[in-house]
C-alpha cells in the first residue's frame, strides 16, 4: 500500500523538522537575548540611525539583525507546524492532510525567507560560530521543510481518488 510508505516518510520528516525547529529556535532566541544583553553598551558608541533599532548585534553584520529576528519567527512557526502536522498525518484524512499540507507550504516559504538571509549573512561574511551554525542549520531545514512539504502534497493525492471511488 502506497500510503503507508508516505505516512511514514512523513511522519519521519515531520520528527525530524520539530528536532531541527527546535535547535533553531534554542539559538536564534540565545542571539536574540545576547544582542539585548549587549546592545546598550554596543550600541552607545554608534550614531542615532543605528540606536533606533531596539536590539543591535554585535556579533555578525548588517544582516545578522534581520537573520536572527526572521529565523526565531520561521523556528517557532516551523515547529508549531510540524507538532500539528504530526498530529494531522497520523489521522491521515482528507481534510486533516489538507491542513497540513497547507500549513507545511506556509512554513517552508517563511524559512525560505530566513534561509536567503542566512546566504546574505553568508555573503557579508564575518559571522560568529553560533551564527555560522544558526545559518547551516537553516538551510538544511528548508531542505527538508521541502521534502516534508512534497511528502505530505503526495498523500493528498493518494488520499483523494480513494475518498472519490467510495462516493
Amino acid at each position: 500500500m502506497a500510503s503507508a510508505g508516505s505516512k511514514s516518510a512523513a511522519s519521519f520528516i515531520l520528527a525530524l523538522n520539530l528536532f531541527l525547529y527546535f535547535i533553531v529556535i534554542v539559538i536564534a532566541s540565545w542571539a536574540v537575548n545576547h544582542g539585548i544583553h549587549r546592545s546598550k553598551e554596543a550600541a552607545s558608541v554608534l550614531s542615532p540611525p543605528a540606536k533606533l533599532f531596539p536590539i543591535y548585534f554585535p556579533m555578525g553584520n548588517m544582516a545578522t539583525g534581520f537573520f536572527v529576528i526572521l529565523t526565531l519567527i520561521a523556528g517557532v512557526v516551523g515547529f508549531t507546524t510540524s507538532l500539528t502536522g504530526l498530529h494531522n498525518i497520523l489521522q491521515w484524512n482528507a481534510p486533516n492532510l489538507h491542513a497540513a499540507a497547507m500549513s507545511s507550504l506556509a512554513t517552508w516559504v517563511l524559512t525560505l525567507l530566513a534561509m536567503g538571509f542566512a546566504c546574505k549573512e553568508i555573503e557579508l561574511g564575518w559571522t560568529d560560530s553560533n551564527l555560522r551554525t544558526l545559518e547551516v542549520i537553516t538551510i538544511i531545514v528548508s531542505a527538508t521543510q521541502l521534502l516534508c512539504t512534497g511528502v505530505i502534497h503526495v498523500g493528498v493525492s493518494e488520499v483523494i481518488p480513494h475518498r472519490m471511488g467510495r462516493v
